[in-house]
């Protein structure tokens, strides 16, 4: 059985809403671990087989930068040849961030299972359907 990761911070719920909508997804199907940044600290990607990582829009269009950008920074030497996935919301923009964070995750050297999964605000049925597809990836 496949032990993954869903490591992820929401300020206003709603990147809290899609981390759940893959966590229920995962749930009996691999061993999991959940890491809600706003409380939890994670410390290593070692000993997963696979990362979900859910991260809002922040400012000029760039990760949460108190929590989950140092955080992040600390462990993205270990993602080479890691399969990860990401996803977050937003509120405006048109999801700079996240093509920014893909395209670092690859120049890490990890390998994206699955088109990353944005949000306008709370996630809508298309968005939960995508990320119900995220967490397949993760599996495979």
């Amino acid at each position: 059985m496949k032990k993954i990761a869903v490591v992820y911070i929401s300020l206003t719920g709603n990147t809290g809403a899609m981390a759940d909508v893959v966590i229920a997804s995962l749930k009996g199907r691999c061993e999991l671990d959940v890491y809600d940044l706003g409380c939890d600290t994670f410390a290593s990607p070692d000993g997963y087989d696979a990362i979900a990582f859910g991260c809002p829009a922040m400012g000029q269009e760039v990760l949460e930068e108190d929590t989950f950008e140092p955080a992040f920074s600390a462990i993205e030497a270990g993602l080479k040849g890691k399969p990860v996935a990401l996803f977050g919301s937003y509120g405006w923009g048109d999801g700079e961030w996240m093509r920014s964070w893909a395209q670092r995750c690859m120049d890490d050297g990890a390998v994206l299972v699955h088109d990353p999964v944005i949000a306008q605000e709370a996630p809508d049925d298309e968005a939960c359907r995508a990320l119900e597809a995220l967490a397949d990836s993760l599996l495979e």
